[in-house]
């Protein structure tokens, strides 16, 4: 029955008999399964949908899927291939493995909560927290909470945070289907603390950002030949000017950032610009016209 109703209110959708504002988000969100096409992101990581995703399985040699209730455990093939990677890797390092978060929704697009990218299969976040054991029940899936490796002032990294957090993450960069990597604040001026590889080039990819002291989010680039998808501008060499971001715009993040200077407050507009939408707030007409096809396909 749920998937009737389902396939009735998309066919609404693309038929435009539904009202013109119908959200993106609950059309995507109401979907069950990967479409039965061959695999394709298409759009930008925080604006566009998926085909042809694979599911994660919920529990492997070195990873588990967590919070298996919002069946966002669905990747590109090339990102489900680095989760096994890095969780093998992670073994290597004193980890059982890796626990592994959000990645997609079936057919990607907006969710219906959280995240405004993991839109296109090829972003993950993985849990700061080492696995006790890797046969959690569906119920300890739902109730066991990650980890902070952010001391409680933000400005520095706290007793959880290990070697292993740091090989790990060496490990995630190094890895050439990686886009970057971000971490909180903190954890990237620690590496660039700690680093002692003579090649220090992945770390322009470890990008500070706020949050993110409970997981590290990885972002993967375009598959070769995914016409459809588009890769995440400035680059990191662009950012990092060619270095490995380690320079004094770090700790930007640790003073302003947290301490605003005072300053003279600027004059109200006459016109105020008009508020950015929210992915949550996307219509189907917001999205890559291909993102009808993925709804429609079986």
């Amino acid at each position: 029955m749920d998937r009737i109703l389902t396939a009735l209110i998309v066919a609404l959708a693309l038929t435009g008999t539904a009202q013109a504002d119908s959200r993106a988000k609950d059309l995507f969100g109401a979907q069950r399964t990967a479409s039965a096409q061959a695999p394709d992101p298409i759009g930008f990581y925080s604006r566009g949908c998926a085909a042809g995703l694979v599911q994660l399985p919920e529990t492997g040699p070195t990873w588990q899927a967590m919070r298996l209730s919002r069946n966002r455990n669905w990747g590109h093939p090339e990102m489900i291939a680095f989760i096994e990677r890095l969780s093998a890797k992670a073994t290597q390092f004193g980890w059982r493995g890796l626990y592994v978060g959000d990645i997609s929704q079936p057919r990607g697009g907006p969710m219906t909560s959280g995240h405004r990218s993991h839109q296109i299969g090829l972003d993950v976040d993985i849990w700061m927290r080492p696995p006790g054991r890797l046969n959690l029940s569906r119920a300890e899936r739902e109730n066991l909470s990650s980890i902070s490796v952010r001391s409680a002032d933000q400005r520095r990294v706290n007793g959880n945070y290990t070697r292993a957090h740091a090989a790990i993450l060496q490990a995630a960069a190094r890895d050439r289907a990686v886009d970057r990597i971000f971490v909180t604040p903190p954890v990237k001026i620690e590496l660039c603390k700690t680093a002692t590889a003579a090649d220090k080039r992945w770390l322009r990819k470890i990008r500070p950002i706020y949050g993110h002291n409970y997981h590290f989010h990885v972002r993967l680039k375009c598959p070769r030949g995914a016409r459809h998808c588009v890769d995440q501008k400035p680059t990191v060499a662009q950012l990092s000017k060619g270095g490995d971001g380690c320079d004094e715009t770090l700790n930007w993040w640790v003073t302003d950032y947290l301490d605003p200077p005072k300053t003279a407050k600027p004059a109200k507009p006459a016109k105020p610009a008009p508020k950015p939408k929210h992915p949550r707030d996307y219509t189907l007409d917001d999205l890559p016209s291909e993102c009808r096809a993925v709804l429609a396909a079986n």
